[in-house]
C-alpha cells in the first residue's frame, strides 16, 4: 500500500483526501493507494518530508502555511514550482524529494472552466499576495495579463511579488502605489482597492478571508460590476461572502473548488504516473459542498 497525504496546519477543513480517494476507488486501486490528511506544522516540515519516504509514502500536497516553506528547504524543484515560487506538491524519487507547483495549472484550468477563457489580455485584480496569491498572480501574468494589479495588507510582500512579476513577464503593466523618499513599495489605500478592483476584468479572490462561514466580504459592493468575472479560491462553501456581494453587482462568480480538483488531479498523475478519474473526483467535491 503507498500513502498519499495532504499536509497543512491547521489542516481540519481539507477535501482533498475526499476527492482522491473517490478517484482511487472509481479506478479500483483501493489496494494500492489511500490518502490521507496531516497536521504538521512549519517548522517540521523538512524533518517529516525526510521521514516519509522510509513510512511507505509516494507524495503528498501542502496547503496553507507550508508552500513557501518547502520551496526555501528542497533541494530538488520542478520547473513549476521554479516558476512560482512556491511547492504544492512533492514528489518521493529514488533522488530524493521533487517540488511541484500544481496551482498555476489547476488555477488556469478552473478559470477556463468556469468563465471559458483564462486571463489572456485582462486586467486582473488579486486580492491577498501570499503563498497561493502568489502563485497565482505569477501564473496571470505568464498567461498573458495585460495588467495585475495587487492588492495585500503587507507592503513587503506585494513589493516583493511585483518585482517577480516584472522580472517573468516584463510587458505586464503592474499597478500599485510606490512610496516616496525610500522607494518602496506601499499597498494600495482602500478606495484604491475599491477603484481598481471595480475597473479589472478579472477578480482573484486568494486570501485566507472566507475560511471561516461568517468572515465579511473584503470588498464592498461598488467593487464589483455587471460583466466582471470573480474567482475566490475558496471552496468550502458554494459562496463566500465576496462572491455573493460580487454576484448581487451583476458579476459572474466562481468559487475555488474547480481549483482545487484540477491541481489535485495534476498532483496524483505526477505521483502514479495514472490519469486519475477527474469526474468521481468532481462528484465527490461537489457533494460535500453544494448537497
Amino acid at each position: 500500500m503507498k500513502k498519499l497525504a495532504v499536509l497543512g496546519h491547521p489542516i481540519g477543513h481539507t477535501l482533498s483526501p475526499l476527492m482522491h480517494n473517490a478517484s482511487i476507488k472509481a479506478l479500483g486501486l483501493e489496494s494500492e493507494y489511500e490518502y490521507s490528511k496531516l497536521d504538521v506544522a512549519p517548522d517540521d516540515l523538512m524533518e517529516r518530508l525526510a521521514q516519509f519516504p522510509a513510512e511507505g509514502y509516494a507524495g503528498v500536497n501542502l496547503t496553507i502555511p507550508l508552500k513557501e516553506v518547502a520551496f526555501q528547504g528542497l533541494a530538488y524543484l520542478d520547473v513549476s514550482a521554479k516558476t512560482l515560487g512556491a511547492v504544492n506538491t512533492v514528489e518521493f524519487s529514488e533522488n530524493g524529494p521533487i517540488g511541484h507547483n500544481t496551482d498555476g495549472y489547476g488555477c488556469l484550468k478552473a478559470l477556463e472552466e468556469a468563465f471559458g477563457k483564462t486571463a489572456e489580455g485582462d486586467s486582473v485584480f488579486i486580492l491577498g499576495c501570499g503563498g497561493a496569491g502568489r502563485a497565482v498572480a505569477l501564473m496571470v501574468a505568464l498567461d498573458g495579463a495585460k495588467a495585475v494589479t495587487l492588492a495585500d495588507i503587507d507592503a513587503e510582500r506585494v513589493a516583493n511579488l511585483a518585482a517577480e512579476i516584472h522580472e517573468r513577464a516584463p510587458d505586464v503593466e503592474i499597478i500599485q502605489s510606490v512610496g516616496g523618499g525610500s522607494a518602496s513599495f506601499q499597498c494600495l489605500e482602500k478606495s484604491e482597492q475599491v477603484e481598481k478592483c471595480r475597473a479589472a476584468d478579472l477578480v482573484i479572490q486568494a486570501s485566507p478571508v472566507g475560511m471561516k462561514k461568517d468572515d465579511p466580504s473584503l470588498m464592498p459592493p461598488e467593487a464589483f460590476r455587471e460583466g466582471q468575472r470573480v474567482f475566490d479560491l475558496i471552496y468550502m462553501y458554494p459562496e463566500t461572502a465576496l462572491l455573493s456581494i460580487a454576484k448581487a453587482q451583476g458579476a459572474l462568480v466562481a468559487n475555488g473548488l474547480g481549483m482545487l480538483l484540477h491541481q489535485g488531479a495534476k498532483a496524483f498523475e505526477i505521483w502514479t504516473g495514472i490519469q486519475p478519474d477527474v469526474a468521481a473526483m468532481r462528484a465527490a467535491l461537489e457533494e460535500a459542498v453544494y448537497s
